[in-house]
């Protein structure tokens, strides 16, 4: 009996606090319909060159067939780095070491190990040097992971400012024809603003020639990230 008074009680409950919310969104509703308004959208966007570029190098026993271990040839890569120009401390991160512990197991050979590093540049430029300099010590296992831009949270913020200020634009735009004037505005949204970078899964690898010129650097571009921000927003009119 308790039981059945104890839910009867939560349904009057439930059903006092869905009027008095439906209560309170018909009058804030009300508010803004009673006054005349005006809504536009506006979209900005942008292209920038990214600026921070992932990539990964993977040095592995296999590709020498076992004759260099991965601890000369680590050395030769910290060696031919520092000599373009990169703080290997700063720059270069440790991913994974592993083995091949099943070809060991099932073909009785010498375990070859493998690891991965995380190499950050800032331009295309030396992205194209780390390519052809690693190439030359026999290490040509390297993707590109990522593209980014270091700027991206200012810039968002600088866009969506744009994108109110073009629809401020476009609002008193439309109502000069109806002799009225622009108020203030009763309502902003940020209905998207967002980065389109298609260069996440392409991967970078190098094959060079015994003609090839190894004193020219490799021409690489990278595509520009794209960042746009889209707005709505509701202007009073007077």
């Amino acid at each position: 009996m308790k039981y059945l008074i104890r839910q009867k009680m939560a349904i009057r409950f439930l059903i006092a606090l869905l009027l008095i919310t439906s209560l309170t969104t018909y009058g804030q509703s009300k508010n803004f319909i009673d006054q005349p308004y005006l809504e536009t959208t506006a979209r900005v966007d942008t292209l920038v060159i990214p600026d921070r570029i992932y990539l990964s190098i993977l040095i592995t026993e296999a590709d020498t067939k076992g004759k260099t271990s991965v601890e000369k040839l680590e050395n030769k890569m910290a060696d031919k780095l520092k000599a373009i120009g990169i703080d290997i401390e700063k720059q270069l991160t440790l991913n994974d070491l592993g083995s091949n512990f099943k070809k060991y197991f099932l073909r009785k050979v010498d375990v070859q190990k493998d690891k991965e590093y995380t190499l950050l540049v800032h331009d295309a430029l030396t992205a194209g040097k780390v390519l052809m300099g690693l190439e030359s010590i026999g290490i040509s296992n390297v993707n590109l992971i990522k593209t980014e831009y270091s700027g991206l949270e200012k810039l968002k913020i600088d866009l969506r400012q744009k994108a109110v200020r073009a629809a401020k634009i476009q609002a008193e735009a439309m109502v000069i024809p109806l002799d009225q004037k622009l108020g203030h505005a009763l309502f902003i949204s940020d209905l998207n603003t967002g980065v389109q970078n298609r260069m996440t899964d392409r991967m970078v690898r190098v094959q060079m020639s015994k003609e090839a010129d190894k004193d020219q650097p490799i021409e690489i571009e990278f595509e520009k990230i794209k960042i746009e921000s889209t707005v709505n927003v509701k202007f009073a009119i007077q």
